[in-house]
């Protein structure tokens, strides 16, 4: 049974605004542009936005009932619900106020905070504490898996805010360095972009390793398992994103420094294959979401490359993008009406 924590008080329409007729429309897409403060769900036919959460200004330090700081990842759940990490914006980011969040929320429509985990501008490892969350997934037994970076640990939270499960040993083969993503496989394994150890590993839920990529790669900052087994991982130190088979052979790669105007470090955060067989991706300091073909074509963009802003079609940063009802190769949310899965 799913049970929320329901925060009162009036909704803020400068902080979240929607457009009943397109949201939560499959085939959106649902973007976290993280130094903008906000989550914005796009029609990509028509490039409008239709949903959003947040200020949509990275000058303001206002973790709140209706705001984000530092919005890293996103996900649609069941209901038109939304799965938001409240990562923070550390210091040093041009035209940003440098703020603590380190909350995971899920937010309503209207943009209420139905659930919280993590207290707002307080740091921790305790109860209710984070350390800059960078991920959640809600699993198939409505519990959170939250990816706790800054604790070095990966943890199953209910919706109670009990932890019922870590991973994140202090020493040993193990241990985690910043990990940036996880997801539940359909083995029961989890797999783990474990970034600062430039690695990708696939672990039991007793905690043993049972599968590891780390050739070449320099910061691992998302991984994804496809249907046919190969994992596809962003390798966003080289801007590269890499598709892997189960013996560790690369069979197809995307670089997203190589077109026009683009910035030559952008570090690409996340990509995921979708159900077309085309590859979506957050490529973050070229402030863009592009969809690539098999050929390595450039078929949908959102955002102008290498231009940060708030503006029409201007992004700052975004750190993940997801088709909304497309979950191939990722965690489907409990009762979310995903679209065939299909390589």
């Amino acid at each position: 049974m799913l049970i929320l924590l329901v925060v009162a008080g009036p909704v803020n329409a400068s902080a979240s605004t929607s457009n009943a007729s397109g949201f939560n429309r499959a085939g959106n897409l649902l973007i976290t542009d993280q130094f903008n403060n906000r989550v914005i769900e796009v029609n990509p036919q028509n490039d409008q936005i239709v949903w959003s959460f947040g200020s949509g200004n990275g000058m303001l330090c206002n973790p709140g009932p209706h705001s984000v700081i530092g919005s890293n990842d996103a996900e649609r759940l069941a209901d038109g619900l939304t799965l938001i990490t409240g990562t923070g914006i550390p210091s040093g980011v041009p035209n940003t106020t440098a703020c603590v969040d380190n909350r995971v929320i899920i937010v309503d429509q209207k943009g209420d905070i139905l659930w919280q985990y993590g207290v707002a501008g307080a740091t921790g490892s305790g109860f209710n504490r984070l350390n800059v969350p960078v991920f959640a997934i809600q699993l198939p037994n409505h519990d959170i898996m939250i990816v706790d970076q800054g604790n070095n640990r990966v943890i199953e939270v209910n919706l109670l805010k009990q932890i019922v499960w870590s991973y994140g040993p202090t020493s040993g083969p193990g241990v985690l360095n910043s990990p940036n993503s996880a997801e539940l496989l359909p083995n029961g394994h989890i797999l783990i972009a474990d970034e600062g150890n430039n690695r990708v590993i696939e672990i039991t839920h007793s905690g043993e390793i049972v599968w590891q990529y780390s050739k070449g790669l320099s910061g691992a900052a998302f991984a994804s398992r496809l249907p046919n087994g190969d994992t596809l991982i962003t390798d966003s130190g080289h801007a590269r994103i890499i598709q892997v088979t189960e013996d560790k052979h690369i069979v197809w790669h995307y670089f997203t420094n190589r077109t026009a105007n683009s910035n030559p470090n952008p570090l690409p955060t996340n990509a995921v294959r979708l159900a077309d067989g085309k590859t979506l991706i957050a490529d973050q300091f070229n402030d863009r979401a592009i969809i690539v073909n098999h050929n390595k074509h450039i078929v949908l963009q959102y955002g102008m490359t290498n231009v940060p802003g708030n503006g029409a079609d201007q992004l700052y940063g975004p750190y993940t993008a997801f088709v909304i009802g497309d979950y191939t190769g990722q965690t489907p949310p409990p009762s979310y009406p995903a679209i065939a899965q299909a390589q």
